[in-house]
């Protein structure tokens, strides 16, 4: 694929907060974005040129907008198999669908990394009650019981320290799970990866990701790890991104483990896309991820990812948004809002960003 001009239009699958920072990013490039979203007021329609607003298995609907775009991203990793078929059958969809099918089923994202050479937590498919022993037998007890799709902050997983805790949970969860030996890690971090479409690749500086109530609360830059377990998490995310082939940016989760042999790294999960952990770039880097996202899915050159100073990123969580006026008057936080119009607890509404310069 040739670079494409300014003027051209990207289309964006999702129509949330990460849709509305890339179509951001797009329009300070030259780039017009067309949102196709199944939700009519979703945020990323106000700061878009056009949006469709239809299902996601609407072949009529997803036709149309792919003769309207001439490149196809998305913000959300949960894309039916169906939806980027006919969408990369007639324009160049980024990351691929190779891609997006491996990273929507955690047993094929395990699978992948172990064959890969990654170290991952112990992990077996479990499908029925009848599967656990087997499966308990790879992981060992307490272990986290996981759906194998559409899991997020914390939702469709579970702590279980017993046979019979797991086949409760297995029970509610109630569809193909997969269950994950617990890692006794000492803290979690992210590679943030941008791979362009001729394979070059650059890697943001590793933060730390602390949660509260299983969703991210804070991004830490530069993480606090030995300056060898960041080289290691960023030649990792390469390594990941090259295998995949993959074009566009990937955000990597790490577990750092320590132990009396140092710090070592554990793969926990991928995400096909602009990542939460990674909203830091936004004022903590020469370049964001976000127009990154759009430069390398576009064939433009990556833009730099010199970082500023010393970053922490905070979500702003149901009604801490609140609190806008106050955040404004801080000089040393930059406020990002999403334009969400309703505030319910454990919805994300923006994050904010404090950057401290050297000297």
């Amino acid at each position: 694929m040739s670079a494409l001009p300014p003027g051209s239009v990207i289309g964006i699958l999702g129509g949330g907060q990460l849709g509305r920072m890339i179509a951001l990013a797009a329009a300070r490039l030259g780039f017009d974005c067309h949102v196709y979203c199944p939700e009519p007021d979703s945020p990323a329609f106000r700061v878009a040129a056009r949006h469709t607003v239809a299902a996601y298995d609407d072949a009529e609907a997803l036709a149309a907008f792919a003769e309207a775009v001439d490149v196809v991203t998305y913000e959300f990793e949960n894309v039916p198999a169906e939806t980027a078929a006919l969408l990369a059958a007639r324009r160049p969809l980024f990351p691929d669908a190779r891609a997006l099918a491996i990273t929507q089923d955690r047993i094929a994202e395990k699978t992948f990394l172990r064959e890969a050479g990654v170290d991952v937590a112990p992990f077996a498919a479990v499908d029925t009650e009848a599967e656990l022993d087997a499966a308990i037998a790879v992981t060992g007890l307490p272990a986290i019981l996981k759906t194998r799709r559409f899991g997020y902050d914390g939702k469709g997983q579970a702590k279980v320290a017993s046979r019979v805790e797991a086949a409760e949970a297995l029970a509610r969860l109630g569809q193909g799970c997969i269950l994950e030996g617990l890692v006794p890690f000492a803290l979690e971090v992210s590679a943030i990866v941008v791979r362009g479409a001729a394979g070059g690749t650059a890697v943001y500086d590793i933060g730390e990701n602390r949660h509260a109530n299983h969703i991210l609360d804070e991004t830490i830059v530069p993480a606090p790890v030995a300056a060898a377990t960041a080289a290691a998490a960023r030649d990792l995310g390469v390594a990941i991104a090259d295998h995949l082939g993959y074009v566009g940016v990937l955000g990597v989760e790490i577990f750092v483990v320590r132990d009396g042999a140092g710090e070592r790294l554990l793969v926990n999960e991928l995400a096909p896309r602009v990542h939460n952990s990674g909203h830091w770039t936004e004022d903590g880097a020469v370049t964001s991820q976000f127009e990154n996202h759009v430069r390398a899915i576009a064939g433009w050159p990556l833009g730099s990812v010199t970082r500023h100073g010393t970053v922490t990123m905070k979500n702003l969580i149901g009604d801490a948004a609140a609190d806008y006026a106050a955040i404004v008057a801080d000089p040393d936080a930059r406020l990002h809002l999403y334009g969400k119009r309703e505030a319910r607890p454990g919805r994300k509404m923006g994050h904010l960003n404090r950057v401290v310069r050297p000297g």
